[in-house]
């Protein structure tokens, strides 16, 4: 089976990312086949601190097609996987510096894990948003005018 990654595409449009951080992702037998075959989605999720765990809620993992009636719910919160020590670092940017939670991506590693890319996020104003296209518009230009020398 060809596993594939899951992207947050409006994740680094909507948020300025200002660190990163694998953590581990507890999941079903069902849900770990409808992620192998890329069925998921991460538009809207974010994750959260909770006592001494980190959650992911709002991520839609298909119902696998030839699950029996033990199937998983789509929408459930997933539990994330991090260290004591990650989550207490965690804990303090989101709450002290007003940070978001945001997975950027979910995929296997090398090892078979699945695997959350999260990232501690700011959001973005309409300026910041603005001033992001008007940089992408001027690279565009400067390879456009390089390839035609």
């Amino acid at each position: 089976m060809d596993t594939k990654e899951i992207l947050n595409r409006r994740a680094r449009h909507d948020f300025e990312v200002v660190e990163t951080l694998e953590a581990g992702l507890a999941l079903t037998g069902t849900e770990v086949k409808s992620l192998r075959m890329g069925r998921a989605s991460l538009q809207g999720a974010f994750a959260r601190v909770e006592k001494e765990e980190v959650w992911l809620h709002g991520a839609h993992v298909e119902e696998y097609a030839q699950g029996n009636r033990h199937n998983h719910e789509p929408k459930r919160s997933r539990k994330l996987l991090l260290h004591r020590e990650e989550i207490r670092k965690l804990r303090q940017s989101a709450t002290l510096k007003g940070l978001a939670l945001v997975p950027l991506k979910m995929y296997f590693n090398a090892r078979g894990y699945a695997k959350v890319l999260l990232g501690v996020c700011r959001g973005k104003t309409h300026a910041d948003r603005r001033q992001d296209l008007r940089a992408r518009d001027a690279d565009l230009e400067i390879a456009r005018l390089s390839r035609r020398r």
